[in-house]
């Protein structure tokens, strides 16, 4: 199952629509997880459009965002258990944060929150923040995420946007 992973997309803070790769992106994935901050309900019905989507809200979504989404969510893709967050507060600790409110018994925790790609493994989990593809507050560069999972095989990559 091919997976593409999004968080902090800000629209329309940072931009008006979806990055034109994004879209391509959505209508090659099966599913799309997005990690919160959407900001606005229009995104979520964007995505919806071309592939299944599982989110959670982050704390720059609006009222419409936080009524159908969830703070964090767990699931199984193929017997890999993921967890999803936004993410809060400062970017030192926030793997250990993220792991405490998701728990211990995961095999990917997916996050967002500091706008930065992160793809490594710690305490031997894998911990995955695509970045934001629309803004770089806190990052040298846009970025998303694509998850590959067949059975219990995790392939990641996170994927740079060209200025």
């Amino acid at each position: 199952m091919r997976i593409l992973v999004l968080s902090d997309t800000h629209i329309p803070l940072t931009t008006k629509n979806l990055p034109k790769i994004i879209i391509e992106e959505l209508k090659k994935s099966s599913l799309c997880l997005h990690a919160g901050d959407f900001v606005d309900i229009r995104v979520a019905e964007e995505i919806s459009k071309y592939t299944k989507l599982i989110g959670v809200r982050g704390n720059m979504d609006t009222l419409q965002i936080k009524e159908k989404f969830p703070v964090k969510q767990v699931i199984s893709i193929e017997s890999v258990k993921l967890g999803i967050i936004h993410g809060e507060g400062s970017p030192f600790q926030l793997l250990e944060r993220v792991e405490k409110e998701l728990g211990p018994d995961l095999d990917i925790y997916i996050f967002g929150h500091s706008h930065s790609p992160y793809n490594e493994i710690h305490k031997g989990k894998i911990f995955f923040n695509p970045g934001s593809p629309t803004d770089k507050i806190f990052a040298k560069v846009n970025s998303y995420g694509i998850l590959e999972i067949k059975k219990k095989e995790i392939r990641r990559e996170i994927i740079k946007i060209n200025p």
